[in-house]
């Protein structure tokens, strides 16, 4: 009735790219998933918030085909001085991540610094989300500080749905760094195909601006999805 690709989310079970296999798979979740994540189409979402779920994300998929389309190799150059993931503390990056989620933004996570730092971003940059990060994602330091990022990791599976993803992209909002989000994301692009890496996906949270510039940068969306936590 139901397939899935099990994980964890949120310090939960995750069934993530769930299918429709068959009549009953909504009462299938309810008995069998309780207090599970579970990503999939819309239709599904819905049906999901109809019986008590709550809602986590309302997402696009976005994937760009590096053989088909490759990104140019000068891209690769930022006239930045860009780092590793893991080269700076994730104390000194969280000033600039939460800077470019703030309250009102439909990715902004309400919480103190510290829950912020622990439950999010450390892991992030840990590697510990999907697994060991790739090093087309980086940090681009301004006067000695991080000011924007593009964290990159491998999701279990194929393009344009898993393979090479960014998990995160993100940037100081203050007009002074405006661009330097594009920067980063052309840098991935670059370096991912100049790697060898087949795709570069992406999920982009509903309502969030950056989808334009991910289109822009040859991203094709290819799944819009909803992801819900199943009432317990």
């Amino acid at each position: 009735m139901l397939s899935f690709v099990e994980g964890t989310r949120a310090g939960r079970p995750y069934a993530d790219l769930s299918q429709v296999l068959g009549p009953g798979a909504v009462e299938a979740i309810r008995r069998h998933l309780p207090g599970w994540v579970v990503s999939g189409d819309e239709d599904l979402g819905r049906a999901l918030l109809a019986i008590g779920a709550r809602p986590l994300r309302h997402a696009h998929a976005y994937s760009r085909d590096l053989r088909a389309e490759p990104a140019p190799a000068e891209w690769a150059e930022t006239g930045y001085g860009v780092v590793s993931c893991d080269a700076v503390p994730p104390a000194e990056v969280l000033p600039a991540w939460l800077a470019a989620y703030p309250p009102g933004h439909p990715d902004h996570t309400p919480g103190d610094d510290v829950n912020g730092l622990r439950r999010h971003l450390e892991p992030l940059l840990r590697g510990e989300i999907l697994g060991p990060l790739l090093p087309c994602g980086g940090l681009l330091l301004k006067d000695g500080r991080v000011v924007a990022g593009v964290v990159v990791g491998t999701a279990p599976g194929e393009p344009p749905f898993s393979g090479p993803w960014v998990l995160d992209a993100f940037r100081d909002p203050r007009p002074e760094f405006a661009g330097l989000g594009a920067v980063m994301l052309r840098r991935a692009l670059a370096l991912a195909t100049l790697h060898g890496q087949p795709a570069l996906g992406l999920a982009v949270t509903d309502g969030n601006p950056a989808r334009r510039l991910y289109e822009r940068l040859g991203f094709r969306h290819t799944l819009t999805s909803m992801t819900v936590i199943v009432p317990d």
